[in-house]
């Protein structure tokens, strides 16, 4: 027996009890005729003494030649601690150590194993393994395992059923590229990681599985931010005989049982706005509502005033922003710096400070009388002591770049509570996207997705304007969560086909398996998918998805840490029939 202990558990109610340890040496605090020593574990440190004059001299001698991270066992007696630590559980003891012996010796660490370390993000990932040691990188591993935990005991208690679908598949197009994986036994050919499990969610239905979940591997060959990676994890469910509202319902009580038993906060409201409300009041389709800013839509104001950038524009937009109407002009001109820049792209900002006084002082004064500014003001309910920012130009393009602005001012001004959580429902997306390029409609979520049975009749008048059967549940500001309403029926897949480009050959060559399937009864099915990785960071009150995954890639998708991807022998490449430019 290695331990009989682990090094967070002992207490005053130990003392004098005889004890077996074993850990990694945190620090040691070598005084000559004394020695102290941190043993660390995943749950906790215990401090251990070597007494020269209690200590047998091999083992107090051998003591002196501990370095940091050696793996040692260690036998003794708990003894009350003369300098108390109330910072730990432990703090109030200590173990007088009678036999030592060192299982592993270990290197000087690249970086120190504290929660405040010395190692930028590139070392941690390199020896990822001893990032994990640190508590802030161990407790959020802990966190994860603990709300997908909750997850499984909150799905099962709903009879849902955990079903385990391949990672071998077809390629189907699903918006991002594919990860492909040659087959060796079939030469030419390929198979694709799945993007998700989607179509074989879809079958556990007609399968009569009814209810379905999975925590699951996923894969996209996309660029990477902070908060993507190549590789990410679903909490994938689907239902039979459902229409929207049983899922939401279903899901929105998941949502709420995560924040209550995760972090005790009992969530009542769950709003629901359309796609189109959420553009035109935030900008975007994942709003974060912790904080107003509610868009001031100001054509009707602002237009045909002898100002020609206003005149031009399609859209003159504006926020007001709380407590800003003391901004210095450095500070305005620094905001204004912010949106020229390329990863936002406004040409300009105009703004307005609403004085005390009820007042207003703008930088457009020469073209807009108080009383145009008064009605901005009210546009965007502005109160005195706010400040207007306004951009014109594009409609869509305008909004994306308020948006920007918004969450940035917001962030600025500690708008962004991550202890504060407001979830919220976005509905009846656009079923189609037009993509200007090919001058082709392409699915806005994926090709099953059900058309608004009201709307069925605008696929051949206005596809643009079908509304989808479909949702995704934001979170402040992340869109943790999306799901629709399938197709089940064949006729209407193959119109939806038709309507998305796919030549009947086409579709039978990529789906031809799912439509075979739904000739055998398939019932009314939908479900939705959350995304495990960023629940997790929100819930943990981080931005990115880094520190709750225990071995990331980059930016680059690469796994700095065992040098991932890499070239493979030429034999393997002769065996899979590829040749390597």
């Amino acid at each position: 027996m290695y331990r009989s202990h682990n090094c967070g558990e002992l207490n005053a109610s130990n003392i004098n009890t005889e004890v077996t340890l074993a850990g990694w040496v945190q620090k040691s605090r070598d005084k000559g005729f004394m020695n102290w020593v941190d043993l660390r574990d995943r749950y906790g440190i215990t401090q251990l003494i070597f007494d020269e004059s209690r200590t047998d001299k091999t083992v107090f001698e051998l003591a002196k030649t501990l370095g940091r991270e050696f793996v040692i066992q260690v036998k003794g007696t708990v003894i009350e601690r003369e300098a108390k630590n109330k910072n730990i559980p432990t703090g109030e003891i200590e173990i007088l150590v009678s036999e030592l012996t060192i299982l592993n010796s270990a290197l000087t660490p690249p970086f120190t194993i504290e929660d405040e370390t010395d190692g930028g993000e590139d070392i941690r990932m390199k020896y990822r393994y001893l990032d994990i040691r640190r508590n802030p990188v161990k407790n959020s591993l802990l966190f994860r395992h603990k709300v997908a935990m909750e997850v499984r005991k909150y799905l099962s208690d709903l009879d849902f059923c955990e079903v385990e679908t391949p990672y071998l598949i077809k390629s189907t197009p699903e918006g991002a590229r594919d990860f492909v994986v040659p087959s060796r036994m079939n030469e030419g050919q390929f198979y694709a990681l799945p993007q998700s499990p989607q179509t074989f969610k879809q079958l556990l239905m007609v399968g009569g599985m009814d209810k379905y979940f999975q925590i699951v591997k996923c894969f996209r060959d996309e660029d990477l931010r902070a908060d993507r990676q190549p590789e990410f994890t679903q909490i994938d469910c689907e239902m039979a005989f459902v229409e929207q509202e049983d899922i939401l319902n279903v899901f929105e009580g998941l949502t709420r049982h995560l924040l209550k038993e995760i972090k005790g906060i009992e969530v009542d409201k769950f709003p629901r706005i359309t796609y189109d409300y959420a553009m035109k009041t935030y900008g975007n389709d994942k709003p974060d509502i912790r904080f107003g800013m509610k868009f001031g839509e100001l054509n009707e104001f602002a237009k045909h005033k002898e100002f020609p950038v206003f005149n031009a524009a399609e859209l003159v937009v504006g926020i007001a922003v709380p407590g800003a109407g003391n901004y210095t002009r450095k500070e305005i001109d620094g905001l204004i710096d912010w949106v020229k820049r390329p990863q936002v792209g406004a040409s300009g900002m105009v703004y307005v400070k609403c004085n005390e006084d009820g007042t207003y002082k703008s930088s457009v004064d020469k073209f807009y009388d108080q009383d145009d500014l008064a009605n901005w003001a009210k546009a965007t309910e502005a109160k005195p002591g706010d400040m207007i920012f306004v951009l014109s130009g594009p409609a869509n393009k305008t909004r994306a770049q308020l948006s920007a602005l918004r969450m940035e001012l917001a962030t600025r001004l500690g708008l962004r509570n991550p202890e504060e959580f407001a979830p919220l429902w976005v509905v009846d997306f656009p079923l189609l996207e037009l993509d200007e390029e090919s001058g082709r409609y392409h699915a806005m979520h994926h090709p099953f997705t059900s058309p608004k049975p009201e709307d069925m009749a605008l696929l051949e008048t206005d596809p643009g304007k079908v509304r989808a059967n479909a949702y995704d549940m934001v979170l402040n500001g992340n869109e943790i969560g999306g799901g629709s309403i399938r197709i089940h029926d064949k006729a209407t897949q193959q119109l939806m086909f038709k309507y998305l480009g796919f030549t009947e050959e086409e579709a039978k060559a990529q789906f031809g398996f799912l439509m075979d399937a739904f000739q055998f009864g398939a019932p009314p099915h939908g479900g939705l998918a959350f995304g495990l990785d960023r629940l997790v960071a929100i819930l943990g009150g981080q931005e990115t998805i880094r520190d709750f995954i225990a071995f990331p890639k980059n930016n680059s998708g690469r796994d700095v840490m065992i040098d991932a991807p890499s070239a493979i022998d030429e034999s393997q490449l002769k065996e899979l029939h590829i040749q390597v430019k």
